[in-house]
């Protein structure tokens, strides 16, 4: 028997930086993986480490009356393999709300800079507890990777809150954007599912204790996504 020699890797970001990733048949098509390729070391700046896409106040005036500002590794390249990030929030009086979302891969700390939050986060089946808090100006938050989360500004001035994360893309997904606004763009001959097909609404409606009809009325509105990946 030959010997077989066993390497293990790590990294600061271990888990996979991606929603998912099939193996292409040619390796033209393929593309790196948890992680973006390295820049040459001779052509670093001081600059490469330096980002002020926090710095500005975000746009409220949208329906939920918040709007995320992201600092992930696509905004600012630095992050890469380091595995964290950092985002600002901005909550207009009383309305702002951070609906419940999902980081999969980061667990987030979140330090309020001004106003006042209602936060919390839901843990996994079979308990579901809802862990939530008050905070007022300096005061932090944790939520652990992969909970139920969401923020509200309950105050009457704007809010404004800086969150870490433990990973240069945490992910995000938008629990009713994701449910209610989800449609398939690739046809599939064996679902028969086609662009604009949505979740089968008799499913929805048994998962959810709602009517069909109530079903296909929130299958037919806009979900408004409030991180600004534009910024």
């Amino acid at each position: 028997m030959k010997n077989v020699n066993m390497v293990a890797a790590s990294a600061y970001d271990p888990s996979p930086l991606q929603d998912f990733c099939v193996a292409p048949t040619d390796s033209s098509t393929g593309v790196n993986v948890n992680g973006k390729f390295c820049k040459d070391p001779s052509l670093v700046k001081s600059d490469d480490f330096f980002y002020k896409g926090l710095k500005f106040p975000g746009d409220t005036n949208n329906p939920l009356g918040a709007l995320v500002s992201p600092g992930f590794v696509s905004e600012f390249p630095a992050l890469n393999t380091l595995g964290i990030s950092m985002v600002r929030i901005d909550y207009a009086p009383r309305v702002g709300v951070n609906p419940p979302h999902v980081h999969p891969r980061a667990s987030e700390l979140l330090l309020v800079l001004e106003g006042t939050l209602y936060v919390g986060f839901v843990s996994s089946n079979p308990n579901n507890t809802l862990y939530s808090k008050i905070l007022s100006k300096g005061e932090m938050f944790l939520f652990p990777i992969g909970m139920i989360h969401f923020q509200r500004n309950i105050g009457s001035t704007p809010a404004v809150a800086i969150a870490a994360l433990s990973s240069q893309n945490p992910g995000v997904i938008t629990i009713a954007n994701t449910i209610f606004g989800a449609k398939s763009t690739i046809f599939d001959a064996n679902t028969f599912c086609g662009e604009d097909t949505v979740i089968d609404p008799d499913l929805l409606a048994i998962s959810f204790h709602l009517k069909p009809d109530d079903v296909k009325i929130l299958q037919t509105k806009t979900w408004f996504d409030n991180v600004n990946f534009d910024a």
